[in-house]
């Protein structure tokens, strides 16, 4: 038995190291493992604007009775809580990005797809990457490219939703 033991556990070992060895050889962070340079590599990522609503009925759960925070400039900053209607059934809703938090690597070409599937329209920055507001209809695709040349944490913001619809843009270091 001893003898039939060693052989098994070898091979066992070997296939361990050869499994391990080529997973982390096809990891990426990215949808695409195109290399751009030494520095950095091709990256995708895809950003839907969304409104998640949840609700219920005043027999349930009691309708809220504080207010939401206003955004900016008196919008409703991205949060809505609708009164209950004729059947007691109240809503409530917050915009966002989903993701909400992008993360890449100094020197990386990075592209975002932003996809508008919730709100009819919203006004888009990325905060030291892309200098103007853009602006993302429900049921358009827009795609942004850059290359993350500068480190740090930069905000992604709908100017319609504040404070609510906020993301950030990390950019790491470079080795």
């Amino acid at each position: 038995m001893a003898n039939n033991f060693f052989p098994i556990a070898i091979a066992a070992i070997v296939i361990s190291v050869i499994a391990l060895a080529l997973s982390l050889s096809s990891v990426s962070t990215s949808d695409s493992a195109d290399f751009v340079s030494a520095q950095g590599e091709k990256r995708t990522i895809h950003i839907n604007l969304i409104e998640p609503k949840g609700g219920t009925n005043v027999k349930d759960e009691p309708y809220p009775a504080t207010e939401l925070p206003a955004g900016k400039e008196g919008t409703p900053g991205g949060l809505a809580i609708k009164e209950p209607d004729e059947t007691g059934r109240w809503q409530v809703s917050a915009y966002m990005f989903e993701p909400s938090t992008v993360v890449v690597n100094q020197g990386d070409d990075v592209t975002l797809d932003f996809f508008g599937i919730n709100g009819k329209e919203h006004s888009i920055h990325i905060e030291k990457y892309i200098e103007h507001h853009f602006t993302i209809k429900r049921g358009e695709l827009v795609s942004k490219n850059f290359v993350a040349s500068e480190p740090g944490i930069f905000q992604i913001h709908c100017q319609e939703h504040e404070p609510n619809m906020v993301g950030q843009l990390v950019v790491l270091p470079g080795i």
